[in-house]
């Protein structure tokens, strides 16, 4: 039960770093926004399919669901997650948000019109500065990359089966007694099923570009990964991971793991020297990629003020 629960919870988190979309700068905002505490996500509720995740935008509005400051933030001002610096609470506290757009205002313009409404409901203020930072690199090993082109023609849920997000953007989540599945045109099919070893989970993505995978693996370690494969479009990837990197990877998004110990925290991600962390780069290598320590200079989103409840609606 509980690698079926932390299946669903890594799928859940994994969404903001593969479906996210950039887009072209034009400040708005929103003609109304509401902003409520999200529920928290329970195994009822993924097995219902009831579930209220992720962002989707249409030509009208866009709704929001379960996501937290840590997420909105990079949205909104379109950096990467290791681009914002604030205080941990920003991942603990997650949010419904359902926004309508001014007459004219289009879904290419809903990160800016995010920004007036976090800058306006959670009295948010920041300044950008340059560091220099640790980072990895994601790059090609020398013998060549083992990935295998992701299929030409878009995944789509099953017809019939609960899913989230809009028709044209949905993203179905089926959980069993071997793990889960995240299936989205977008993003194609993501399976979490146990490994062959034991304690492990293998995870499968059928479409992933390799900007979308540096992100997703930013999150097990301890540090930025900037994608320099110089690799294009979409591929297959699979990884094997320990319940541990699982759980710290959980945690730094402030997702509670039932039954999941004690170990870690919000803001805490294992580091290179934790064997639990090695699976990662063992599993990268085993792609025909690697991960090289380097320092380079970030550009950072510095948070100044940031409420934790938004104004009234």
């Amino acid at each position: 039960m509980r690698q079926t629960v932390l299946a669903v919870t890594f799928l859940i988190v994994l969404i903001p770093a593969l479906a996210f979309a950039q887009a072209t700068p034009a400040r708005l905002s929103f003609e109304v926004a509401s902003i409520k505490p999200a529920e928290p996500i329970t195994p009822a509720m993924v097995q219902s399919g009831k579930l209220h995740v992720g962002l989707n935008a249409d030509a009208s509005r866009v709704d929001i669901g379960y996501l937290s400051l840590a997420e909105l933030i990079p949205v909104a001002y379109k950096v990467k997650g290791y681009q914002v610096s604030g205080p941990d609470w920003m991942a603990v506290n997650r949010f419904d948000i359902v926004a309508k757009y001014p007459e004219g205002a289009t879904k290419e313009q809903m990160p800016e019109m995010l920004q007036s409404l976090l800058e306006e409901r959670f009295q948010l203020k920041y300044h950008r500065e340059n560091r220099e930072q640790n980072v990895y690199s994601l790059v090609v090993a020398k013998g060549g990359h083992k990935l295998k082109d992701a299929p030409p023609d878009p995944e789509k849920p099953a017809e019939g089966a609960p899913a989230i997000g809009q028709p044209n953007n949905q993203i179905q989540i089926n959980a069993g007694a071997r793990g889960a599945t995240m299936t989205s045109g977008e993003i194609g099919t993501v399976k979490m099923t146990p490994g062959t070893e034991p304690g492990s989970m293998r995870m499968e993505m059928s479409k992933v570009s390799m900007e979308g995978f540096a992100e997703m693996l930013a999150r097990f370690v301890d540090r930025p990964i900037v994608d320099l494969t110089e690799l294009k479009g979409n591929y297959q990837v699979a990884l094997d991971l320990t319940l541990d990197v699982l759980m710290n990877m959980a945690r730094s998004a402030g997702v509670a793991v039932p039954n999941a110990g004690q170990r870690g925290g919000p803001g805490q991600v294992a580091d290179a020297s934790d064997p639990s962390s090695n699976a990662i780069f063992q599993s990268v290598q085993q792609l025909g990629l690697r991960l090289e320590p380097r320092k380079a200079p970030v550009e950072i989103i510095v948070i100044d003020r940031l409420e934790k409840t938004p104004t009234e609606n």
